[in-house]
């Protein structure tokens, strides 16, 4: 199968309607928010469609979705959740909002590994929860010593708390490994501390990392993951996603309320489901047309800004950039933008580590990649 990331001009780019391609002007090359520049896989439009033509728009139902989720795990992680356990939820985030409500309460501690995905924050925040951050590692790892000292700060005052982690880690693109995962689970039981996990990134792993699902572990028995199709198939347009518990946390998943699934999208379960189920022939093209623009960044990077530091992520399609060496504002993203005309998102939003840096969207294709990277350096030269 052909690259995915070949199939679309930026002229063809430029007249989707989705945020990404609306928010800047149209000489701006966006390589934000987390959407790829793909077409969806024919298995998806085939489900939308047909949908669509016999006038099948009502509400979702979930037991396919969560059937076509198991069979997806068991293929690519040698995993399959229990599909009549698995809740429907509007998407990861929501799913995350009301696990974090069973298990904690107004005023508990919710642990992050900043750098991390800037919705954590606020969705942590709108829920009255207060964040406490454990950062990675200088290396972009999980740090055991950090987070011990946050599961310490997070139940200081005797009240719950619970551990957020970004698996595979947005936006570093870090694989954690068995032993990370295992470290993490046991300091959070020693410490009282439930772990929710979003794994929404956990199709985008490159050879030789090798994603391990956390409700596959010991460590995963009380804790809670949520996945979707959305990141791996592009598919954020199609709302639905799925929470999942560990063998013993299925009761306290079972007493979300039904309400947790309103906001999903019945063309968006059908459309996942179909992802997951007959899309693994356009994944694997996909990712090899990421794996090649993944070390295409680098050559670019050493190029035309050698001065910024790249660590070529073992998953996912952002790139953290570390652009302290250019001596631009604590937001070169900005500076990219205004000057360059090129769109990231700002580090400052990931929370302590971000400064100076900015995150980069390598899902586009090679061409479009080139020219923001020469863009950039035109905006410091």
């Amino acid at each position: 199968m052909d690259n995915p990331l070949l199939a679309l001009s930026l002229t063809d780019l430029r007249q989707r309607q989705s945020l990404k391609w609306r928010l800047y002007g149209d000489d701006v090359l966006p390589l934000w928010v987390a959407e790829m520049d793909v077409l969806p896989p024919e298995p998806v439009v085939r489900a939308v469609s047909e949908a669509m033509a016999r006038g099948d728009t009502g509400y979702p139902w979930a037991p396919d979705y969560a059937e076509a989720l198991a069979g997806f795990a068991q293929r690519r992680w040698g995993w399959a959740p229990e599909p009549r356990h698995a809740r429907l939820v509007a998407n990861v985030m929501t799913g995350v909002s009301e696990v974090l409500r069973l298990v904690t309460g107004p005023g508990d501690a919710v642990v992050v590994n900043s750098p991390v995905y800037p919705p954590f924050y606020g969705f942590v925040h709108n829920l009255g929860r207060r964040v406490v951050e454990a950062p990675l590692s200088a290396a972009g790892r999980l740090d055991p010593e950090t987070l011990a000292a946050a599961f310490v700060e997070g139940t200081r005052s005797g009240g719950r708390a619970a551990y957020l982690l970004s698996s595979p880690h947005n936006p570093t693109g870090a694989v954690h490994t068995v032993d990370e995962l295992t470290t993490a689970g046991e300091l959070a039981a020693a410490h009282g501390v439930r772990v929710v996990v979003d794994e929404i990134h956990a199709p985008l792993v490159y050879a030789p990392a090798r994603f391990t699902p956390y409700l596959s572990l010991p460590v995963g028995a009380r804790a809670f993951s949520l996945m979707s199709a959305s990141k791996g198939f592009n598919l954020a347009g199609l709302n639905a996603a799925l929470a999942l518990a560990g063998a013993e946390a299925t009761a306290e998943l079972a007493r979300m309320p039904e309400e947790a699934a309103f906001g999903a999208s019945h063309l968006g379960v059908l459309a996942q489901a179909a992802a997951l189920r007959d899309g693994g022939a356009w994944l694997e093209a996909l990712l090899g047309g990421l794996d090649r623009n993944r070390r295409l960044l680098a050559e670019l990077l050493a190029q035309h800004l050698p001065e910024v530091g790249y660590r070529v992520p073992q998953a996912t399609y952002l790139a953290w950039l570390d652009c302290r060496g250019l001596g631009l504002s604590t937001d070169p993203a900005a500076v990219f933008r205004e000057r360059g005309r090129v769109a990231l998102s700002p580090g400052t939003g990931f929370g302590t580590g971000g400064e100076g840096h900015a995150r980069l969207n390598f899902a586009t294709s090679p061409t479009v990649l080139a020219q923001a990277v020469e863009r950039m350096a035109s905006a410091i030269g």
